[in-house]
């Protein structure tokens, strides 16, 4: 009974550490927005955001997907009291490369990609944001490695340390370049890989600091493979991919939808993804700390025979109590919370994210959940599983936007509603996964 208690004061621990962090560090993107759009408008948030589905996309190929699997090597070979070390060189250089020809891939494509939204001149802004791609790889190698000892803290902090030279550095040069919108959305990406850099110059400090216990493990243990890295990272890799990669699908059918109907179909976008998908990411990166926190304590229970239901159940009801009364809070309250965020919109743009908000709010916490579910299928070895969930899902999503977003009377609101559904379904499967792979007591 203590140890089962003790367990759930670890997960509810390092997720308020991570949620904290991840609070701070969305309070001070979402404060960003405001003199931000001041200075380049909805239209310059349009730009800036159509540029970040292809790099969201490169980041899961390269590094999302590495926090979790990485958090479940190390976790098992802590519960197995072998030394963690071999096993984070070896992931820094399978990742390093992954994140490198990333990062070439972006250079290469970004002429292609600015003609293809339609913004020709935005292709610099995709060479701006390229060596962002590398960086991050890095990034979550070593947050992956820390959350796998139970340590949450060097990750929360990296993140705070981003944001806070993403906004120095971005309003700084935004503000002198304010008179070319596209050198000054040009410049806020270079402000976003210049973020990174830094954050990734924290976590290197922080990792000496730490070198020496790592020294000290009692047993060397089985050398890394790096398909044994693979196996696990791969399907986490596959399940992250489908969501940058459905958004960078939606920067191009949903903007050309939109202009059937509308001249305003960029504005709308940069609305919808640079306004009411922001807000909503708000509480849904606050629950990523359970997901996180999750992730050690299921794997040391697997690795000792155990089914990990109750962590696992644990963790989802948390998440969905926490989500829920998020998604009830932006549905009441996203009206004075836009006028904050956005005061510099007009009335009718202001009506547009009000309820925009307000449509999407329930995907704070069928996202939340999601994100939590996922990392105990990580937690449990069967990562596919998550990936199945998450393609269901985006086709749905991918399908209701093409239905509903060429309708002028539902418009822009069509792309709330469909990822509303795409969610929701995520979450039901995800769920249902997780519960069947943890019915019994592992051998």
């Amino acid at each position: 009974m203590e140890a089962k208690t003790k367990a759930k004061g670890g997960i509810i621990k390092g997720a308020a550490t991570i949620a904290a962090g991840g609070l701070a560090a969305k309070l001070i993107g979402a404060l960003y927005r405001i003199p931000l759009t001041n200075l380049i408008g909805g239209e310059g948030i349009g730009l800036y955001q159509l540029v970040y589905p292809f790099y969201c996309l490169l980041l899961t190929v390269s590094a999302t997907g590495i926090p979790s699997s990485i958090a479940t090597l190390t976790a098992r070979r802590i519960a197995r009291g072998e030394d963690v070390k071999p096993l984070f060189s070896t992931c820094m250089r399978l990742f390093l490369c992954i994140g490198g020809a990333s990062t070439v891939l972006m250079i290469a494509l970004a002429p292609v990609l600015s003609r293809v939204q339609g913004e020709a001149a935005l292709w610099s802004g995709y060479l701006a944001l390229s060596p962002a791609v590398l960086t991050v790889s890095a990034i979550s190698v070593f947050r992956g490695y820390f959350q796998g000892k139970g340590n949450m803290t060097p990750t929360a902090v990296s993140e705070i340390v981003e944001q806070a030279v993403k906004v120095g550095a971005g309003l700084l040069l935004a503000y002198f370049f304010r008179d070319n919108l596209y050198r000054a959305v040009t410049a806020l990406l270079i402000a976003v890989s210049v973020s990174e850099a830094v954050a990734l110059a924290f976590l290197t400090l922080v990792y000496r600091r730490d070198r020496r216990t790592l020294l000290n493990a009692p047993v060397k243990g089985e050398k890394p493979r790096v398909k044994s890295i693979l196996k696990l990272s791969v399907p986490v890799t596959l399940s992250a991919i489908l969501l940058p990669l459905s958004g960078l699908i939606d920067s191009v059918l949903i903007v050309r939808l939109l202009r059937a109907h509308t001249e305003n179909a960029v504005a709308l976008y940069g609305l919808f993804s640079g306004g009411a998908v922001t807000v909503i990411n708000l509480p849904v990166s606050v629950c990523y700390g359970i997901a996180a926190a999750t992730v050690p304590a299921l794997s040391a229970a697997v690795e000792k025979g155990e089914s990990g239901r109750k962590k696992m159940l644990f963790s989802a009801l948390l998440t969905l109590g926490l989500g829920a009364l998020a998604a009830a809070a932006l549905f009441f309250l996203a009206e004075p919370a836009v006028r904050i965020l956005y005061r510099s919109l007009t009335g009718e743009q202001l009506n547009t994210l009000v309820r925009l908000v307000k449509l999407y709010a329930v995907s704070a916490a069928t996202l939340s959940l999601t994100q939590t579910l996922s990392a105990c299928l990580t937690a449990l070895g069967k990562p596919g599983r998550a990936a199945i969930s998450m393609a269901a899902a985006m086709i749905l999503k991918t399908a209701l936007n093409f239905l509903l977003v060429r309708n002028p009377n539902l418009s822009v609101y069509g792309a709330a509603l469909a990822a509303n559904a795409g969610y929701l379904v995520s979450a039901l499967l995800d769920f249902s996964f997780a519960v069947y792979y943890t019915r019994k007591k592992r051998a």
